[in-house]
């Protein structure tokens, strides 16, 4: 197999930014205290505070997963149930560690497009005070959705009120914040904070940093005692700068920002080539840097052998192309060369 190494299966396998990179690298010296009392970890941890308000508390992760499961398991009990569309992240690439560590039920919508909505949710909303039934606490969407659509302020903010008027928690899944705000073109706080968010997964491995998320708590009252359940669940680090200082290099210097614009400018490129060859079906919008599309059966596994990607839904004989921050234009031109190639 001669396979491009540069596909587009996804932005978890493009490299390191260099200028994370140059932040490791740079606090790789002499010794600091250890498990985030250091003056790098305190530094990250003033950033998060100007970027979503002075009242949060941030703590970091290892991975996007953790960041889920831990936050999640914050704001919950065993007994209760978290509401999420059929295609979030954490009912199908978690492996269960939601059930298995929280003990809650997940209660999954259907959806057309990763978004879940108000009249969607409204299928789970019931059964509260019977004691015979798992206790809806948590309504958790992914912004941008696993589909590669948006939630607008609005959406978040009606949902958030909801979740609020019946005493539930609202959970956003962010591992690709990034590309969310800037196909907004807002900042973080304005749809999370401002937006009555309880709990952020906020990611930047996606995005050019080499590992570490970060749990939020816009709603700073769940995170009491969350240092024992993050120690619990495996995920303090030891040598906590090293995560600490990719943050302050991702969140400097409108860095975050430069890259998540490069990868959504490049899945808008590859969807405006594609959607010009008659048998390739773009099937959702195209907002972030992701592109999903139907294709003929017959093209996926050799096109496969050229540039890595996943199948998406198997009986649609659709398929996912996500672009990363590293993705150039030649990676997409050569891309779609091969598909017009394969079609002939």
């Amino acid at each position: 197999m001669n396979q491009n190494k540069r596909g587009f299966a996804s932005d978890n396998n493009s490299g390191v930014h260099p200028s994370i990179l140059e932040s490791i690298n740079s606090v790789n010296h002499g010794h600091t205290i250890a498990y985030g009392d250091d003056n790098y970890t305190q530094e990250a941890t003033a950033i998060f505070k100007d970027l979503f308000g002075s009242h949060i508390e941030v703590f970091f992760v290892f991975i996007g997963s953790a960041a889920n499961v831990l936050g999640i398991k914050a704001a919950t009990q065993p007994y209760h149930a978290v509401i999420t569309p059929e295609t979030a992240h954490i009912n199908v690439d978690e492996c269960g560690a939601p059930e298995r560590f929280t003990g809650c039920k997940l209660l999954t919508v259907p959806t057309p497009d990763g978004k879940l909505t108000i009249e969607l949710a409204q299928k789970h909303m019931h059964g509260f005070g019977f004691q015979h039934h798992s206790q809806p606490k948590v309504i958790s969407i992914s912004q941008p959705t696993e589909l590669g659509t948006l939630y607008t302020v609005d959406e978040v903010r009606d949902l958030a009120n909801f979740a609020h008027q019946h005493n539930m928690y609202l959970h956003m899944d962010g591992a690709r914040i990034a590309n969310a705000a800037v196909a907004l073109d807002r900042n973080f706080k304005e749809f999370t904070t401002d937006a009555g968010v309880d709990i952020l997964s906020f990611g930047g491995t996606k995005n050019g940093m080499m590992y570490g998320e970060a749990v939020v708590f816009l709603n700073p009252d769940l995170a009491h005692e969350f240092m024992y359940t993050r120690k619990q669940g495996l995920q303090l680090a030891s040598k906590m700068r090293y995560v600490s200082a990719q943050f302050i290099a991702y969140l400097s210097n409108n860095q975050w920002h430069k890259t998540a614009s490069h990868a959504n400018s490049m899945a808008k490129l590859l969807a405006s080539k594609l959607e010009l060859i008659p048998r390739v079906k773009i099937t959702q919008p195209v907002q972030v840097n992701g592109v999903f599309a139907i294709i003929p059966k017959n093209i996926i596994e050799r096109l496969q052998a050229e540039y890595f990607f996943y199948t998406w839904d198997e009986d649609q004989s659709e398929v996912r192309w996500m672009t990363s921050w590293d993705t150039t234009e030649d990676d997409i031109n050569n891309f779609v060369a091969k598909v017009k190639e394969l079609l002939t």
